[in-house]
């Protein structure tokens, strides 16, 4: 059962990693959201399949892993489900919408960002724990690792108020874009998961 639950958690990680860049070439925000509310499970599932691995002189950096993606899988199914649920569905006053609405770029846009800067940390704990045995494995965490660089840029720049006033202006393409070219650089990571824990026993 450990080897089903964590290629299945890196199956999904992939197909919505995927969908997601998708959604994004086409400006589907809905379609996006949706996905990224499936993404942490699939994330935790992986992770905790590669922190079921890995020997006891490397347990706490896999601790580390597994509690952030948990941290990070609140984050960002608060947000997603805020937007799926109050956002779309109910009239916003404008301060509300200001805070809760994603493409205003307030607080739950903040929220999301926090989000993903802690799974760059789990992901960098997740890579130091692993114990590589071929060439995909080294790959795997190497990819891990440099991700955790994300986690600076994703919890410092929105204190610098840079995202302040980009509501007000474009059609968000260049944010698009730079997030099309994250899901290029994490859908190997799903990918080489999913080869590793197909490799494993039972």
């Amino acid at each position: 059962m450990n080897k089903t639950i964590s290629k299945a958690g890196s199956a999904v990680v992939t197909v919505t990693v995927f969908l997601f860049a998708l959604f994004l070439l086409f400006n589907y925000s809905l379609g996006g959201y949706f996905v990224c509310l499936i993404l942490p499970v699939g994330f935790i599932m992986m992770t905790a399949g590669l922190h079921n691995e890995i020997e006891s002189d490397r347990k706490v950096a896999a601790d580390i892993g597994l509690v952030l993606a948990a941290v990070y899988g609140v984050f960002i199914m608060l947000v997603y489900f805020s937007q799926l649920t109050t956002v779309n569905n109910e009239q916003l006053n404008e301060q509300a919408s200001k805070l809760l609405k994603f493409s205003n770029y307030g607080l739950i846009f903040n929220y999301d960002l926090l989000g993903y800067g802690v799974m760059a940390l789990s992901t960098f704990f997740t890579g130091l724990a692993i114990k590589p045995k071929n060439k995909a494995d080294k790959w795997l965490r190497a990819l891990m690792i440099i991700h955790g660089i994300f986690y600076l840029s994703c919890t410092f720049m929105p204190m610098t108020g840079m995202f302040a006033n980009m509501s007000s202006g474009g059609d968000g393409l260049g944010g698009r874009l730079a997030l099309v070219a994250w899901c290029v650089y994490f859908l190997p990571i799903g990918i080489l998961s999913f080869m590793h824990f197909n490799k494993q026993k039972q």
